[in-house]
């Protein structure tokens, strides 16, 4: 179909390689005799899940740089998308600097969730929980500081934002020990 071609296209990101790579993999499976379906496609050039941009920005911040690698490789971003990201992060660094100070004075994880104003869903409570954890004030801190400039050096370099973008999360889900 038409939106298959489309997902593949837009899957290469314009690399003549890589669309003979996936139209390789595409092949070679249906040379196998087995039903070619949108969703052996989707499986076949790793979409088979569309991670959204809150999951990324939880990810990084919870330095799980192997979940992080996987919604990168498996979502297509495009150079718009970076600013959003960017902000998706600035926002979520906020609240957790909040809730960071708040758990530096009572030193009570739980506590500090339970009275986090708005309230933290609770679907969202352990992932809450390790963002804390493994981020101090100060580091917040400087995170939000590097934020903005990566801002306003992709606001300079529009058509490399995707590459300075997915440099900036990546360093950031490093190690636990960053904190």
């Amino acid at each position: 179909s038409q939106s298959n071609i489309n997902q593949i296209v837009t899957k290469s990101l314009g690399d003549r390689e890589n669309l003979h790579n996936e139209l390789l993999k595409i092949e070679n499976f249906s040379n196998s005799g087995k039903k070619l379906t949108d969703d052996v496609i989707k499986k076949l050039i790793n979409l088979s899940e569309n991670h959204s941009i809150s999951e990324l920005i939880d990810n990084c911040l919870e330095k799980n740089k192997i979940k992080l690698i996987k919604i990168l490789n498996e979502n297509i971003y495009s150079n718009d998308d970076c600013i959003i990201i960017l902000r998706a992060l600035l926002n979520k660094t906020k609240k957790i600097l909040i809730l960071s100070m708040e758990y530096e004075k009572n030193k009570n994880i739980d506590l500090t969730i339970s009275t986090a104003k708005p309230p933290i869903f609770w679907k969202e409570k352990e992932t809450t929980k390790r963002q804390i954890q493994n981020w101090n004030p100060q580091k917040l801190r400087l995170l939000i500081y590097k934020i903005n400039e990566l801002e306003l050096v992709i606001k300079k370099n529009f058509n490399n934002s995707l590459n300075l973008i997915t440099d900036f999360l990546l360093a950031q889900s490093v190690s636990k020990t960053n904190n």
